[in-house]
């Protein structure tokens, strides 16, 4: 690209040329080397000077302009002129004009013309990398092949056709090696406009990954028969896929294996040998849990939608397996379903519901002044709580074994005069924490709650209508991937996230923080707003 010595069609034949190796529009490669001679002129007539070269698009003549602007005020007298002294080179000069004064042809010495082809290659450059990043915006969340260019630190620079992609040594799966030439595929995780460095940024450990190759290995998942509603992976050690068919006709589990395993087998081959557990898919998370932990076989499953978890139980000799190597299976299980699990055995649960059917026993025992036995009655029927006992409908004790209606009443006395006594007790003790009247009888709140509202510094009603629904009731909040359990001062009482919200609201109803018309109004607006839906 020897500036100096080019002629005006060796001009337009260099952008042509450097146009199509590069790929790019060759007015582009022109208006830069416009730039590179205009920046060249002013190194010999003056940086200060606005200078402009144009090369004709079809003759391939230089013409190199000298601009100054008719402005009211001069601050660059180079580049400007005030109407006076334009009017000695334009009669009719009025604010705004540009006077251009044609220089003469000038020859581009040594270091004018390196310049020039710094310029120039920098502007190409740039409009490679703006093609390269328009040409793959659109193809994130595909597979690419591609051919090893070389390795820098751990990451893969691999050529992807018309641009370069890196493949960092995070998203490599395991310990897997690449040399140059080798062929790869990978997952278009992002692509991003940068001035420098890659644009393009691959993933073989992307769970889309995985997706991606089942589409591409069964028909029947590319043609929208089989959705993949969720994947779990250990990138190069394991991973679990869940399924749905749409079809009643076809085996989701079985299209995905193929006939001797074929498809699954070349998924796996593609992943360095990652074991795949393919899993019917279930609404009913329970039982799409039981599916998940194979090949461990489970027992009794209980799930706790508020909180997100659920227990399982397995039998003693199960209990590795359903673990896994380093929890590897559990783990997996637990991502796939989006669920926390804690998994027991047998005799671990069966000593758990022994522990607590003591515990009860214990409650009734000492609260109502009875044998053991008469305890054990109420348990083995499922009370768990005094209060259930004290206000039960009558006709439920006088269903177990034993009760008669005197029987009967005398426990609900008992129990109503246990009651009486432990709250009378928690109203002393959260009146002796300094909690005022107007927090004692607000409606709602039990005495042992105002003793937790006071060991918690919530004294006042003022103060209890400021507390959020979470902080009483409890939550959980997701940090960095992970869930974290936000204890609530009022939790152990099982006070429901609902519960607490029409408790705070009433708070600040009293204190007249909010109109009672407000909430109408938007409960209405709310209501209208789904009528609207389920017409649509």
């Amino acid at each position: 690209m020897a500036i100096t010595s080019a002629n005006r069609l060796e001009l337009l034949q260099i952008a042509e040329s450097v146009a199509r190796e590069k790929l790019i529009d060759p007015d582009l490669v022109i208006e830069a080397m416009e730039e590179s001679m205009a920046r060249a002129a002013k190194s010999r007539y003056g940086v200060e000077l606005d200078i402009r070269a144009y090369i004709d698009r079809k003759t391939g003549d230089l013409t190199m302009q000298r601009v100054r602007t008719v402005v009211e005020e001069v601050e660059n007298s180079f580049q400007e002129l005030t109407v006076e002294d334009a009017a000695v080179y334009k009669d009719d000069a009025v604010l705004g004009d540009q006077l251009i004064d044609e220089l003469p042809q000038m020859d581009f010495g040594r270091i004018a013309a390196q310049s020039a082809k710094q310029v120039i290659l920098q502007k190409v450059r740039e409009a490679e990398r703006e093609r390269q990043y328009e040409e793959f915006k659109d193809r994130i969340g595909t597979i690419i092949n591609g051919v090893v260019k070389r390795e820098e630190y751990g990451n893969v620079i691999v050529d992807v056709g018309r641009g370069e992609a890196i493949l960092r040594r995070d998203q490599k799966i395991g310990r897997e090696s690449f040399r140059n030439g080798d062929r790869v595929r990978a997952y278009i995780k992002d692509v991003r406009s940068e001035t420098r460095g890659p644009q393009i940024f691959l993933s073989r450990t992307a769970l889309e990954f995985m997706s991606e190759l089942f589409k591409m290995e069964v028909p029947e998942i590319y043609d929208g028969i089989i959705e993949i509603k969720t994947v779990a992976r250990d990138p190069g050690s394991r991973a679990k896929i869940g399924v749905i068919s749409n079809d009643n006709s076809i085996d989701p589990v079985g299209a995905c294996v193929g006939m001797r395993g074929s498809r699954v087998q070349a998924v796996v081959n593609e992943l360095q040998g990652e074991k795949i557990d393919i899993i019917p898919w279930n609404e009913d998370a329970p039982t799409f849990l039981v599916n998940a932990l194979q090949p461990a076989e489970v027992s009794k499953v209980v799930l706790d939608e508020e909180a997100e978890r659920i227990e399982v139980v397995v039998p003693d000799e199960q209990l590795s397996l359903a673990i896994g190597r380093r929890g590897q299976n559990v783990r997996l299980a637990s991502q796939l379903t989006n669920l926390d699990i804690d998994i027991m055995t047998d005799s671990q649960e069966s000593e758990r519901r022994q522990n607590e059917f003591n515990e009860r026993t214990t409650l009734f025992t000492e609260a109502l002044n009875v044998d053991e036995v008469v305890a054990q009655l109420l348990v083995s029927e499922g009370f768990a709580a005094l209060e259930e006992v004290a206000y039960v409908e009558i006709e439920e004790l006088l269903t177990i074994e034993g009760f008669d209606q005197s029987t009967a009443e005398e426990l609900q006395a008992r129990a109503r005069e246990f009651l009486e006594e432990q709250n009378n007790k928690a109203i002393t003790q959260a009146q002796e924490l300094g909690v005022e009247d107007s927090l004692t009888g607000f409606d709602g709140l039990t005495p042992q709650m105002l003793v937790a509202l006071a060991e918690d510094d919530i004294k006042t009603l003022e103060d209890f209508a400021t507390c959020a629904d979470w902080e009483l009731s409890g939550g959980w909040t997701i940090v960095d991937g992970k869930r974290h359990k936000d204890e609530g001062i009022l939790e152990k009482f099982d006070l429901s996230l609902e519960e607490a919200q029409n408790l705070v609201m009433t708070a600040r109803i009293e204190l007249g923080w909010v109109d009672p018309e407000d909430l109408k109004e938007e409960k209405v607006g709310e209501e209208e707003e789904v009528g609207e839906e389920e017409t649509i």
